[in-house]
């Protein structure tokens, strides 16, 4: 007899061949003794991602899509599949720890009344990586978000809401979202709420649905007794960096849209999405500074050189600056 699934992984994947190898061999590694099943959504790769799974990973279970999809989805395609008590969403370029998987489990087993959790997520420099847990952009902590005053003060538990930075990073909590990165979500509570939006082509759908989670009536956690590493952004390089930045606004605008239409007597909603979009206008300007900044110093090299060049040739002796 067949024995009852524990976990259903969905991965979904667009161009980083060598990094999902790499997820896919630590999953491997972390799910064993778990009974489990692997997804891998290919959104219309260009590289060599789907002969790479089809090669060295036969037991996965390939799903090729003939154009990208998005991520929500991609990842819908295979949670209509999935026959795990838990459904984990785990981005392609991740490293799992060999306890990852089995923590995690054990956790949700513990406590039924969560209904998703996530674990320490990390950069490949050892950071922790803030997405990995965070508060509801209401309209106030999305207005400190925006104003820049998270950065200033991230202790505080007023300013520091969105990403929760005055919580000890090594301390279990409850919190109101965890990444999409790796989100490990009970079945039961997706077959409640749903599953994730659509709306959302990228960015804000892991934030969404454990907002949905949450109204329900289940608990979400931040887990930092295990961890992963992040390659934040490999799954998106191949997209136009400015459009990034406009699908991210987009889907803050998208949340409020949906989730905060009657929450705004004291605070108008139409000011806080004019502050979304004049972000999104300050986030284009800054990526077109960074893009520029290498034509900008050889430009002044250039100009150092010449100027040097022509000192080195006729001299700065002061008789030499004095007017004809």
């Amino acid at each position: 007899t067949r024995l009852p699934m524990d976990l259903s992984v969905i991965i979904v994947s667009y161009n980083v061949s060598s990094f999902l190898d790499q997820a896919l061999a630590t999953l491997e590694e972390s799910a064993k003794g778990c009974a489990h099943e692997v997804f891998v959504v290919d959104n219309a790769s260009s590289d060599d991602s789907v002969e790479m799974v089809r090669r060295k990973y036969p037991g996965v279970r390939l799903i090729e899509n003939s154009h990208n999809r998005g991520f929500a989805a991609a990842n819908n395609q295979a949670i209509a599949l999935a026959s795990g008590r838990y459904v984990l969403l785990l981005n392609p370029d991740t490293v799992l720890r060999r306890d990852t998987i089995p923590a995690m489990i054990s956790f949700l087993d513990a406590h039924p009344e969560t209904g998703c959790a996530g674990c320490k997520v990390i950069n490949p420099d050892g950071t922790l990586q803030l997405a990995c847990r965070r508060g509801f952009p209401s309209p106030g902590v999305a207005f400190f978000k925006m104003a820049g005053l998270s950065d200033l003060f991230p202790k505080s538990r007023t300013f520091g809401a969105y990403n929760l930075t005055y919580l000890d990073p090594d301390v279990t909590a409850e919190v109101d979202a965890v990444s999409g990165s790796f989100m490990m979500i009970r079945k039961a509570a997706l077959d409640r709420v749903g599953f994730l939006d659509e709306t959302f082509f990228m960015y804000g759908e892991d934030l969404d649905l454990c907002y949905r989670i949450k109204q329900d009536g289940w608990k979400v956690h931040y887990i930092p007794e295990t961890e992963i590493i992040h390659f934040k952004g490999e799954s998106t390089k191949t997209v136009p960096t400015l459009k990034n930045v406009r699908d991210f606004y987009t889907a803050m605008h998208i949340f409020v849209e949906k989730h905060h239409r009657g929450s705004f007597r004291l605070f108008p909603r139409r000011l806080l999405i004019a502050g979304i979009y004049l972000r999104m206008a300050v986030g284009y300007g800054i990526r077109f500074l960074v893009s520029m900044k290498r034509p900008l110093f050889d430009l002044l090299l250039l100009n150092l050189s010449l100027f040097l060049g022509i000192a080195m040739r006729f001299g700065l002796a002061a008789d030499n600056l004095q007017p004809y």
